[in-house]
């Protein structure tokens, strides 16, 4: 009898293959952009709603746009509060890329990101030297520590702008509630912040993302430059040519150098980064464009699991691109 069972169940599985992976398709609008997320499943296992429960709930946490949320109210307090998980694991993963970065990437930047007219007040007026070197001394990640779950500062001036790498950390928590679902090929676009795993269906392709190569003249008209094609992990990009308002003719970007207290000025127009999960590369792709293009090649070519792609400003006002050695395996030919 189980003899006859086991021959059944062999035909059935070969005269009965698995059900052909379908795709879902959730769009929306969150954290001032917009999300799509595609899977391919049997049948549909997510829904808006619970997608939309997910960003409300990281709003609640790391939103400077909600009065309620726990990052403003620990900028408002005198020694800081205790914080819930989303803010811990951000902040964690942000003093890890300041120590790796030697304090180029630096969440305690939003003093600094309000004088410049890039937090939630919106100004088009540049702030004097000596009031950069006086919010200087607020921002500094070493204001910054631990007492159990309580998030200590040092100075009441110490302020958090988790918009460097929150996006990206949204797309891992995404990317982590579709995978306990059971789906193995998915990818989830936050603001432009992505992360992929598996394949695309009925192609049975490995997921393709572009580049977009910024234009000559003003930056608004962009081309598609390279298709890059991953099979797991996380795609970002930061640019100058998309968040900046002019002053006295000069064009202020919204990427700082925490170092400086200024804009980052160099070469650099954008970066796209690949790494493991996207709030690495979230947090990495700024750092890089503030260090410039030698330093930041340098670093990436130094640090296991991260690749880079570099567009960048030649001497001669021509646009110029150029990435790390490991990048180019991804890249479609």
């Amino acid at each position: 009898m189980r003899l006859v069972f086991l021959i059944c169940f062999i035909l059935f599985c070969c005269f009965h293959p698995p059900l052909e992976l379908r795709k879902f398709l959730i769009t929306g609008y969150a954290q001032g952009t917009t999300y799509h997320i595609t899977y391919y499943t049997n049948d549909s296992l997510v829904t808006k709603s619970q997608l939309d429960s997910i960003f409300a709930s990281i709003d609640s946490s790391l939103s400077l746009y909600k009065p309620y949320s726990l990052v403003n109210r620990f900028n408002q307090s005198q020694n800081g509060l205790v914080v819930d998980q989303h803010m811990k694991k951000v902040v964690n993963k942000a003093i890890e890329t300041y120590k790796q970065t030697n304090g180029v990437f630096d969440i305690t930047i939003y003093p600094l990101t309000e004088a410049w007219g890039f937090g939630v007040k919106k100004i088009n007026t540049t702030p004097t030297a000596s009031k950069v070197k006086s919010l200087k001394a607020c921002v500094n990640s070493n204001l910054l520590s631990w007492s159990g779950n309580k998030l200590v500062k040092k100075k009441p001036c110490v302020k958090l702008d988790p918009n460097g790498i929150a996006q990206g950390y949204t797309v891992d928590l995404i990317a982590d509630f579709l995978e306990k679902k059971g789906i193995k090929n998915y990818l989830v676009e936050v603001g432009g912040e992505i992360r992929v795993k598996g394949k695309k269906y009925p192609e049975n392709e490995p997921m393709k993302i572009g580049i977009e190569l910024p234009g000559n003249d003003d930056f608004e008209d962009s081309i598609m430059q390279h298709v890059i094609s991953i099979d797991s992990g996380a795609v970002t990009t930061s640019g100058s040519y998309r968040k900046f308002y002019e002053s006295k003719g000069k064009k202020i970007s919204h990427i700082l150098d925490a170092r400086t207290g200024f804009p980052a000025q160099n070469e650099l127009i954008s970066v796209t980064v690949i790494a493991k999960d996207a709030i690495t590369a979230d947090a990495y792709d700024n750092a890089l464009m503030a260090m410039g293009l030698n330093k930041a090649l340098k670093f990436v070519e130094g640090k296991r699991g991260l690749n880079a792609h570099f567009i960048y400003r030649e001497k001669n006002g021509r646009i110029g691109d150029t990435a790390s050695a490991e990048f180019y395996r991804f890249l479609q030919q």
